[in-house]
């Protein structure tokens, strides 16, 4: 049921957000993040979401440092809400905004690289990656990529392959620590079973998923489930042992990478038993 005053509120935010874009009283840094817009437009139904049909609970909030620091997160779902989830976990448990580093192709489509941009994330670049850390900011990466993000159900909560740990040598020429981080729950909202590869290649996609209920029940079908989510930060870990040289060094940066990585699927593990059943 809405509370009293809700929907007034929601009507007097709507028009004083409208009345700020009229003349222009917002601003948007250097890589297209617009606050104002996050706040108003982008982060109310991803909270919905959060709250009422994930009931997100977290733990180990109190590990996310002030100033610089690289947050490394599993990736699954079929479709990355993930990301979502974590802005809102970061946004309003944690007081920090979370700048996410893309694949390129999210950056292709139009209407959501642009949204991506307005709340502030960026490609997965290195360039990019080391002026937000220099600048104080907590940065987002999911080292499986569309490995993770689009694997079989069958494989859930099997971490994929971190690619090269570009992400690793990020944080050692930065100097920042490194934030492991398990969400538990998106493996559950579009079940992969199955692909369609020549769709794919049609549409420029990794995969074409196939899942219970799409493409079976059309636009239905891409409802996600309700599962019940859950999300652990860990304890930062710091690599002051090294210096900024060691980037350069590729059995260390492998070393590292494969540390991180036993971490977050120790996590994961961990938090996916104390969750117990997925729609519960």
């Amino acid at each position: 049921m809405t509370e009293p005053g809700t929907l007034e509120r929601g009507i007097a935010s709507g028009l004083a957000f409208l009345r700020r874009r009229l003349a222009g009283d917002y601003e948007v840094d250097e890589f297209g993040y617009d606050p104002d817009f996050a706040r108003t437009v982008l982060l109310p139904p991803a909270r919905a979401l959060y709250e009422h049909w994930f009931r997100v609970e977290l733990s180990g909030v109190d590990n996310i440092p002030d100033g610089g620091a690289l947050l490394v997160a599993n990736h699954s779902g079929t479709i990355p809400i993930d990301a979502l989830m974590l802005s809102v976990a970061v946004h309003d448990h944690a007081d920090r905004r979370i700048r996410l580093l893309g694949a390129d192709l999210v950056y292709q489509i139009p209407v959501l690289g642009h949204l991506a941009r307005k709340g502030g994330h960026t490609l997965a670049c290195k360039s990019d990656a080391a002026r937000l850390l220099a600048k104080g900011e907590l940065v987002g990466v999911f080292p499986e990529g569309f490995k993770g993000v689009g694997k079989p159900f069958a494989d859930r909560y099997k971490l994929q392959r971190f690619g090269r740990g570009g992400f690793v040598g990020t944080a050692l020429r930065a100097g920042v620590p490194i934030v492991p981080c398990a969400i538990v729950g998106a493996e559950e909202i579009y079940p992969k079973i199955g692909d369609i590869p020549p769709l794919a290649r049609l549409l420029g996609l990794p995969y074409f998923p196939v899942t219970p209920t799409f493409p079976l029940l059309g636009p239905a079908g891409l409802i996600p489930l309700p599962s019940k989510w859950m999300i652990r930060f860990g304890e930062p870990m710091t690599l002051d042992e090294y210096d900024a040289d060691s980037a350069d060094d590729p059995m260390t940066v492998f070393n590292i990478t494969d540390h991180v990585r036993e971490n977050v699927q120790g996590m994961l593990y961990e938090t996916l038993l104390r969750r117990g059943p997925a729609f519960l």
